[in-house]
């Protein structure tokens, strides 16, 4: 920018921008250059002297512009203000400026940045181990032999399960399901006679799934044993039987079942008596479907749904049919439902002889001793009744009891040397013996304690 415009001559600290026209109004003095050392540059002519205007001289002819050397810089130290610079040489203090990020935020990001870095990074973590192919696994044990000792209550489930079956029965108003096992290769099944008592259709599943029909061979209510029958079932696994006169107290027992319909169950327990007299039934009221069994009792949880199930000893033999359980009182607050370790099951003695009759024929016979009982009788032991039923003789003539000596009023107070307390013990007794077994009969007549001896009879079940 050139200085036409400038009435009044320059202070003489002035300077011009590099490569500023110099050309001014006649009478404005040009500026003396400066020295290095901060004083003022002589004149061309230099006779004159300091601070003298230099005379006046026709103006030069112009020539081509030369190069001219470069301007040094002042030193570091002299600042002077260039009104032709391109910013001036004061700057205003504003202080902070309040466009930048103060620490709290700067903290406050970088907080979320890592939570936001954290989240993503497991994620991805995480889908990464998903698709991996490496996974996790946990110290194990190896794999043992599976088997298990002929004794153990593995081996015993394993050995018995396949002759085992759930049968499920559809009666006229009902329908329920119990257990069985098998007898023989012909298809020939043992369970409870309440079991299968109103059925209409039987459904027999064995412990593979396989499921097919069954046709009722024979059942006794008083003994609670029933026979049913499956046709073109091939590789049946019939169970050993064993014998309950060699059972004791104590001895080792496993019980297998449907226990509300839970197919399979095997449950394990011992011997807690023998000769335990049980009865049950009696729904109809007349007592014809009262069951008296001289019970093998056992701690093996049983529920319903196990009734007509094998109890079986440590060969895996079958000892006894699982029949009924003793429940708590009705009354009882704290009635406990379902087992609680008073299960009861009919000697396999007493259900291979009743299973082979009704094989045979479809019914069983009883051991009977020819007497009518006083059952409303509370003294201890079983008393004769003095009359019979219809008013016929309490002592069958020519039966066996006749024979025997027994007479009206007498009171049997034991069985083989064994107490009987009443007259469903006494029953008890006798059905655990065969038609034809003699027996030793104590009486109590007049007071006096007299032996008689008794050969069973017979007679049909029901």
């Amino acid at each position: 920018m050139a200085d036409r415009q400038q009435t009044d001559p320059a202070p003489q600290w002035w300077s011009r921008p590099e490569g500023t026209d110099d050309s001014r109004r006649d009478g404005v003095p040009a500026p003396r250059p400066e020295t290095r050392d901060g004083g003022v540059e002589r004149g061309a002519e230099g006779d004159g002297a300091a601070g003298q205007a230099a005379p006046t001289q026709e103006p030069p002819t112009q020539e081509p512009p030369t190069e001219e050397p470069p301007t040094e810089e002042p030193p570091a130290h002299e600042v002077r203000y260039d009104p032709w610079g391109a910013q001036p040489l004061q700057a205003v203090d504003r202080g902070r400026d309040r466009r930048g990020f103060r620490l709290w935020q700067v903290a406050a990001l970088a907080a979320a940045t890592a939570l936001l870095a954290g989240g993503i990074g497991g994620w991805v973590g995480v889908l990464a181990e998903r698709q991996s192919s490496t996974r996790l696994e946990l110290p194990q044990a190896a794999v043992a032999d599976k088997g298990r000792a002929p004794d153990s209550v593995a081996g015993i489930a394993a050995t018995a399960l396949p002759g085992v079956v759930t049968l499920h029965v559809r009666g006229a108003k009902s329908s329920g399901t119990g257990t069985g096992f098998v007898l023989d290769p012909q298809g020939h099944i043992l369970t409870n006679n309440h079991v299968v008592a109103d059925a209409k259709e039987i459904a027999v599943t064995f412990s593979t799934g396989e499921s097919v029909t069954a046709e009722l061979v024979g059942r006794d209510s008083g003994y609670d044993l029933a026979v049913v029958k499956v046709s073109g079932v091939r590789g049946l696994r019939p169970l050993s039987l064993g014998n309950s006169e060699n059972v004791k107290v104590g001895d080792p027992v496993v019980a297998i079942g449907a226990p509300f319909d839970l197919s399979n169950t095997v449950t394990a327990g011992i011997i807690s008596a023998t000769g335990r007299p049980v009865t049950a039934g009696g729904d109809k009221g007349d007592g014809s479907d009262i069951s008296y069994v001289d019970a093998l009792q056992t701690d093996a949880p049983i529920n319903p749904g196990n009734s007509g199930g094998p109890l079986l000893d440590a060969r895996a033999h079958v000892v006894g049919i699982n029949s009924a359980i003793r429940g708590a009182d009705k009354d009882d607050p704290d009635r406990q439902g379902g087992s609680i370790g008073l299960g009861f099951a009919i000697p396999i003695n007493q259900g291979k002889r009743v299973a082979e009759e009704l094989i045979a024929t479809g019914r069983a016979t009883h051991p009977v001793i020819g007497v009518t009982l006083d059952m409303d009788y509370t003294g201890d032991g079983a008393r004769v009744g003095d009359k019979g039923e219809d008013g016929k003789p309490s002592v069958t003539a020519g039966g066996p009891g006749a024979r025997a000596g027994i007479k009206p009023g007498d009171v049997i107070t034991k069985v083989d040397g064994q107490r009987v307390r009443g007259g469903d013990e006494l029953i008890i007794k006798i059905r655990a013996h065969r038609p034809g077994d003699p027996l030793t009969l104590t009486v109590l007549r007049d007071g006096r304690e007299r032996t008689l001896d008794v050969v069973l009879g017979s007679a049909n079940g029901s």
